[in-house]
């Protein structure tokens, strides 16, 4: 090794020795530049790169499932009633004049109540048996389910006028899928989910259903599914939005359960189902639909109205007049409100302010007015006979899901 070293240095130095000064200069300035290339400063042109070894691949963080095709995106993920704040009125309803919209089963009749005065200013006649006045997906008309007349009769929100009644069998409730697709009317005689066009209800498609006493529902977060409660089987469905089709079925774990009104967590994680024989409310988790628990809140546990802020839930005790109220926070009943002189507290809504919780009184003939932050009953007054699904309108939200108000 020591010969074949010397011997090239050797070459080396008699072909160096044999360049013309001019050239070893010019040699010299090359090696210099090859140099500088090779350190930690920035190369320049013509300078030397040396290639970096690649960074190890990130494996990129899972994305969660994509929503509902054409549902508008949630204005915020942890919360699906971000656009439910006090007051935040859309350009579609802004213009609307604040009314209280009853629904009289046994009258036939909706009391319209102003919410400024708490008196009644005009009785319009409906259908047969009227269950529930329902907002549309674009929030532009108010529909009136005339359960056994058969039809829907239409509410014009910004002068109160009804137009003329849609056939459509059996509307005990009527609900809208979260892109505004189709409209979902709750036949629960007929034992029927049935899909409509959400403008024309135009039938679009039926599915019929083995459970008994379709009635209430609440959509997923991303609006995939949604979660049914069959009232005279005390059964619960799940729903694939798209395809139209039961996913899921269970019986709730109570005899003689009899499943209410559905609504989902502000963090889109759990269902509570109100049962008015269970005398609570069921705790479900819809992405599993494993067997729920029972959250007793009081005699007759029928309706649940969740606050403007997110962090309370309302929940209408018809059997004992009391309305009791959930914290989601805490995950635990904070508060129980009497009403003064009993009564049968129902289905209702909030008011835009989030200020008054309307519900109405079924067995009583009369609505009440209720202080969200005291409880105190604000006003007692007289309708109709046999009230039910009253609808607060308008309301905050840019769509309607449906029911007596489900807004996102």
């Amino acid at each position: 090794m020591a010969h074949r070293t010397q011997s090239h240095r050797a070459r080396n130095h008699r072909t160096t020795g044999r360049l013309a000064p001019r050239a070893r200069a010019l040699l010299a300035a090359a090696l210099l530049v090859g140099l500088a290339g090779c350190g930690g400063g920035d190369p320049g042109e013509g300078a030397t790169t040396v290639k970096k070894a690649a960074a190890p691949a990130v494996p990129k963080p899972a994305t969660a499932p994509a929503g509902l095709p054409g549902m508008p995106p949630l204005l915020d993920p942890k919360d699906v009633y971000a656009a439910d704040r006090p007051d935040r009125l859309s350009p579609v309803v802004k213009n609307f004049p604040s009314r209280v919209y009853v629904p009289n089963t046994a009258s036939n009749t909706v009391s319209v109540i102003d919410p400024a005065t708490y008196q009644v200013v005009e009785t319009i006649p409906v259908g047969n048996q009227p269950q529930h006045v329902v907002p549309s997906w674009d929030m532009k008309t108010l529909w009136v389910n005339n359960n056994r007349g058969h039809t829907l009769t239409p509410i014009d929100p910004a002068t109160g006028v009804a137009g003329k009644p849609v056939e459509v069998h059996d509307p005990y409730n009527l609900y809208f899928t979260p892109n505004g697709k189709y409209a979902i009317v709750m036949a629960s005689l007929d034992r029927e989910l049935v899909f409509r066009d959400p403008h024309t209800m135009e039938r679009k498609k039926t599915v019929p259903v083995s459970c008994y006493g379709v009635n209430h529902a609440d959509f997923s977060a991303d609006g995939r599914y949604f979660v049914v409660s069959c009232e005279f089987s005390g059964e619960l469905l799940k729903v694939d939005t798209e395809k139209m089709e039961v996913i899921g079925q269970q019986k709730l774990p109570f005899e003689g359960a009899m499943p209410q009104d559905v609504k989902i967590s502000p963090d889109g994680k759990t269902f509570y189902v109100a049962d008015m024989m269970a005398h609570g409310m069921w705790v479900l988790d819809g992405e599993k639909f494993t067997t729920p628990t029972l959250l007793p809140t009081g005699k007759g546990c029928h309706g649940l109205y969740v606050g403007r802020d997110s962090r309370e839930m309302y929940v209408s005790n018809r059997g004992e007049g009391t309305v009791s109220v959930f914290d989601f926070e805490k995950n635990k009943l904070t508060k129980k409100w009497h009403l003064p002189d009993g009564g049968s507290p129902d289905m209702g809504g909030v008011s835009a302010d989030g200020k008054v919780l309307w519900l109405s009184g079924r067995y009583d003939a009369e609505v009440y007015a209720i202080d969200t932050t005291t409880g105190r009953q604000l006003a007692r007054i007289p309708v109709g006979s046999g009230p039910h699904g009253l609808a607060v309108y308008p309301q905050p939200g840019r769509y309607s899901l449906g029911h007596t108000g489900i807004f996102r």
